[in-house]
């Protein structure tokens, strides 16, 4: 089932607090709001796209903590972009220096920054397309790195910022780059049958 979506303006404009609230309100719900103000429902992820994702970001919080350059946050964490969108990535990670110039309230709610790094893992209810857009949208507002992880094709799409999109055919790691310096996401266990 693709997500769902709300079309809640002119009629109705939430403002960020009410955003925040209204996700507060319904844990059980995956929601994202676009820069147009529409509401994105999802359906939760399946076990075997859990269990993936859980693998990226032991992945990523492990290195994580091994650095401390920065800050890793899973999937149940919403951004507040600089284009007005509210997205939460499958992974996301954050310069420290970043995270630092928040405020305790901006860190305590959706941080209204664009984080440095970003994966992506489709699930069922996902079309490919929507997530590459999101992807873009996520390079326009200032990632530096992003990962489209397609287990069910082997494939990964690499986004940089002024670069064309890196497409991979069944890759086994997938390099940090100066963005994460010395992380190496081993991807046989994501790409492996469950």
């Amino acid at each position: 089932m693709p997500a769902l979506t709300l079309t809640l303006s002119p009629t109705l404009e939430l403002t960020d607090d009410q955003f925040y609230d209204l996700c507060q309100h319904n844990r059980d719900l995956r929601i994202e709001r676009t820069a147009n103000g529409e509401l994105l429902i999802m359906a939760p992820v399946g076990g075997e796209g859990g269990s993936r994702s859980g693998r990226v970001n032991q992945q990523v919080f492990n290195w994580t903590d091994l650095d401390n350059l920065g800050i890793a946050f899973d999937s149940s964490t919403g951004f507040k972009l600089p284009n007005g969108a509210d997205r939460s990535p499958d992974v996301a990670w954050v310069k420290r220096d970043r995270w630092d110039a928040l405020t305790p309230e901006q860190k305590r709610k959706s941080p209204p920054l664009c984080p440095n790094f970003v994966i992506e893992l489709p699930s069922e209810s996902d079309s490919l397309q929507t997530l590459q857009a999101k992807m873009q949208e996520y390079i326009e507002n200032g990632t530096r790195l992003g990962w489209l992880i397609d287990p069910k094709n082997q494939q990964v799409e690499i986004y940089r910022p002024g670069k064309p999109v890196e497409v991979l055919q069944n890759p086994t790691t997938l390099s940090g780059e100066a963005v994460l310096p010395g992380f190496v996401l081993d991807l046989i266990p994501i790409f492996s049958n469950l």
